[in-house]
């Protein structure tokens, strides 16, 4: 039996649209591609020279410890931000966690000291106590995350509202706690190099760059890029998922608790209001470092940069004598605009 020959139209070369040269599909990706890595460079020099230019504080020493105090907080939250969103999840909850932390602490230490317990250890256990609660509230959100399959952004939402604007208040009765032992005041005061490197930047940098080499280097690091890449292809390389999104809040909320800690020592004080917008301003350095809302792209370096622009705008406009509420115009329009250019780039990069 014969098979008759299916007649189908030959197809000429005109009929097949000609693929783009390498030089075509380029135009538009070249310039993509070099802002994407160099335009929060460009942006921050602008920012600096700008501010200088209109007034000549903006290059002494007063500034550059003012802006390191902003720079501290933001970076060890954003750290810890970082590894969530690369995995493809958000915390926003981590700048009430800094402000929960710092009271729970402070209170336990003022609470040492006053039954005769000695500066140094009532230091020390209220040390503890902060990255403890830091790590706890993580843990939680992890878990409820996880194992409740609830959206990050929902979960972190709710754990804003809880800490952040209820129990921070239960904690004190929405009072400052002051007093605190020396060996506190100490790490967030002492300054090295002549004064131009304060203790809490020290750490912050060794924390930037521990996990930062840590995230590019490490197969923990690798598992996170494949989280917020493709959840399915992280399955199938045998990438525990659920355990490794725990990991990563539990080891957001212990980022808090460090940043907590920095910030009350450096002001001497456990404030209730104490992180309340840091957390935004956390996810906003991120996503100017060239993080994707997506998840799967990131870099602590990267996070790094988009918090020196948000230290140095926060700085900048108060040395020009800009009402403090403008403050927040200037950083949300930085947020919205970090936020168009990842969308921008990443219709680019699916048209490739």
């Amino acid at each position: 039996m014969t098979v008759p020959e299916t007649s189908v139209a030959p197809v000429s070369p005109e009929m097949v649209p000609a693929s783009p040269t390498p030089t075509e599909l380029s135009r538009g990706q070249v310039l993509i591609n070099l802002l994407g890595r160099w335009w929060m460079f460009v942006v921050l020099v602008v920012i600096v020279l700008t501010f200088g230019l209109i007034n000549q504080d903006m290059f002494t020493k007063a500034a550059w410890l003012a802006t390191s105090q902003y720079a501290v907080e933001y970076l060890v939250l954003a750290i810890g931000e970082t590894y969530v969103m690369i995995a493809g999840e958000i915390d926003i909850a981590n700048g009430a966690i800094l402000g929960f932390s710092g009271m729970a602490g402070a209170l336990i230490m003022n609470h040492l000291t006053a039954s005769g317990v000695g500066p140094g250890w009532a230091s020390v256990l209220g040390i503890l106590v902060m990255l403890a609660v830091g790590l706890g509230v993580g843990l939680v959100n992890g878990i409820i995350i996880v194992h409740f399959r609830v959206a990050s952004f929902i979960v972190t939402l709710g754990m804003m509202l809880a800490i952040g604007f209820g129990a921070i208040d239960l904690l004190n009765n929405g009072n400052e706690v002051g007093n605190l032992p020396g060996p506190i005041n100490t790490i967030g005061t002492k300054v090295l190099l002549g004064g131009w490197l304060p203790v809490p930047v020290l750490i912050a940098l060794v924390l930037a760059l521990v996990f930062g080499v840590l995230l590019q280097r490490t197969r923990f690091g690798l598992h996170t890029y494949m989280l917020g890449s493709s959840r399915l292809a992280a399955v199938r390389a045998g990438v525990r998922v659920r355990r490794h999104v725990l990991v990563c809040f539990v080891f957001a909320g212990l980022m808090a608790g460090i940043a907590g800690l920095l910030v009350t020592a450096n002001l001497g004080t456990a404030s209730p209001v104490a992180g309340q917008n840091d957390g935004l301003y956390a996810i906003t350095a991120v996503v100017i470092g060239g993080a994707s809302l997506r998840g799967g792209r990131g870099g602590i370096f990267g996070t790094f940069v988009g918090v020196a622009i948000l230290a140095v705008l926060t700085t900048g406009l108060v040395i020009v004598s800009v009402a403090a509420f403008w403050q927040q115009v200037a950083i949300g329009g930085v947020l919205i605009a970090a936020i168009c250019f990842d969308q921008v780039r990443a219709r680019a990069a699916q048209e490739t």
